[in-house]
Parts: structure tokens; sequence; C-alpha cells
């Protein structure tokens, strides 16, 4: 499989993401919530924090970056007070190594697979078997980062897997698998639904059916070592109706008791 491809600007080659705000002025004394979240989440947890910070006066930091590498940092001692995860098994991994507890974590959010290709782009796909034509296909990891192990699954079960693995270009994270399409990097992309809604230089050929696809789930997590007392309160906000209209507006569909785990 070819090197993983890094659109300039959405990760680093160490793994870690940029915080979403700048470092705070020394003369800045507010208690501050650093939140490690997967990168399809960059626009609407932007929007959330913000909404947070104005109702308790707390500074909301972020870190967006792969599930998967978000995971790794904080296996490594990062410091961080909240996880949201754009796939099960990584907080799985977390709560078993005794770094979130069972009673601080939530089944947030669902999310759709969709093919994009660029705006200006003659490609029609209207069903699976129509990527076959794709030459380049961007994914996000297929081993690692959690849409592109979506992408994956959902080729195995359509059968087209073994044909297009050797056209994988694989990415940091979704938003990269995004940006290689926006830039010619690749002709075809599968990412979720809510990363191509952000994007005026792609378009969708074909979504995924939720019945063809495997469950998309996001859980959110306070961390065990967190020593900010206000963690408790975001996790209960990414949950409130204010938050909630904010993920559906930008293509999230959050999920309810019924639906969870």
């Amino acid at each position: 499989m070819p090197t993983l491809w890094l659109a300039t600007g959405l990760a680093s080659t160490t793994l870690v993401a940029a915080l979403a705000h700048p470092l705070p002025a020394a003369a800045d004394r507010r208690p501050e919530l650093l939140v490690f979240a997967a990168a399809s989440l960059t626009d609407a947890l932007g929007e959330i924090g913000a909404g947070f910070e104005a109702r308790t006066g707390m500074r909301v930091l972020f870190s967006f970056a792969g599930s998967n590498a978000l995971a790794r940092q904080i296996q490594a001692g990062a410091p961080a007070d909240v996880f949201v995860s754009a796939n099960l098994d990584r907080m799985d991994e977390l709560e078993k190594g005794g770094l979130v507890r069972p009673q601080d974590r939530v089944d947030l959010l669902s999310n759709r697979l969709a093919v994009v290709v660029a705006a200006c782009s003659k490609l029609a796909m209207s069903r699976p078997q129509d990527l076959e034509r794709a030459h380049r296909l961007a994914l996000g990891d297929p081993e690692a980062v959690p849409a592109g192990i979506y992408a994956r699954r959902w080729l195995e079960a359509v059968g087209l897997w073994g044909v297009l693995r050797e056209r994988v270009v694989p990415t940091l994270d979704v938003r990269a698998a995004l940006a290689a399409v926006e830039s010619g990097a690749a002709d075809v992309g599968i990412v979720y639904r809510t990363d191509a809604m952000t994007s005026r230089r792609v378009r969708v050929t074909l979504e995924v059916p939720p019945d063809e696809a495997p469950p998309i789930v996001y859980p959110a997590a306070v961390l065990a070592s967190s020593k900010t007392p206000e963690a408790r309160e975001f996790l209960d906000y990414l949950q409130s109706a204010e938050a909630r209209a904010v993920f559906t507006r930008l293509g999230f569909e959050p999920l309810d008791e019924t639906q969870a785990r």
C-alpha cells in the first residue's frame, strides 16, 4: 500500500493536530478544557465549543486528528480531558486500559459514508461497481483510521476491496482524504457525508445506504485522568438540544439512549 498521504495544514507528521484556538495570552486566566476529537468533527465541535465557552466562561481547546492517533497519544499520557472518537474500538481499548470509566462514556453520534469526486469531474458513480473506474481512491488509512476502516469493510461487503486495494491512497485522517480529492491527488474518495458537506470543491456521487455499511458510531468520554471538573459538564453539553441542533445541521445523526450500545 502507498505511503500515507498528508494534506498540508490538516495534520502533522508527528500525528499531533494543531489546537483549534491559538495558545492563550498570559493575561487570559480562564480555566481550560482540552478535548481530543476525530478530524471529522472539526467544524461541529468548533461551533459547539464556542457555545460552551459562552455559557460557562471555560476556555475550550481542541486537538483534531485521526481517532487512532489520538488514542495512542492518550495511552502515552497526553493530558486531555475529553475524547470524542469516530470508532468504538478505540474507546473500548481506552476503557479496557483503565483510561476511561464505563460510567463516563456515551455513544453520541452516527454518520454515513459518501463517495466524492472533484466538483469539476465528469465521473458518475451511481452504484458501488462504478468505483472500478477509479484510478486513485483516497481513504483514511484503512488499517487504522475509522473512516478508512468503515470504507474498507463496505468495499469488502460489496466484493470490491480486492480490485481496489492497490489503487488506495491512504491518508492520516478523513479530512486529508477529502483534501486529496480536492487537490487532484486522487480522482475519487470515500469520506463521511459530513466532510463532503464542508467542501464546494467536491461533489457526492454516491451516498452509501446505512444498511449496506458497517454501523458508524462516535463515542465520547471524560478521561479518567482529567482533573478538570467541567469535563463532565462538557460531555453533558454535547448531548444538549443546542449541541444536537449543530450536529444535525452539519449532517451528523445524534443518537439517543435507545440507539446506544
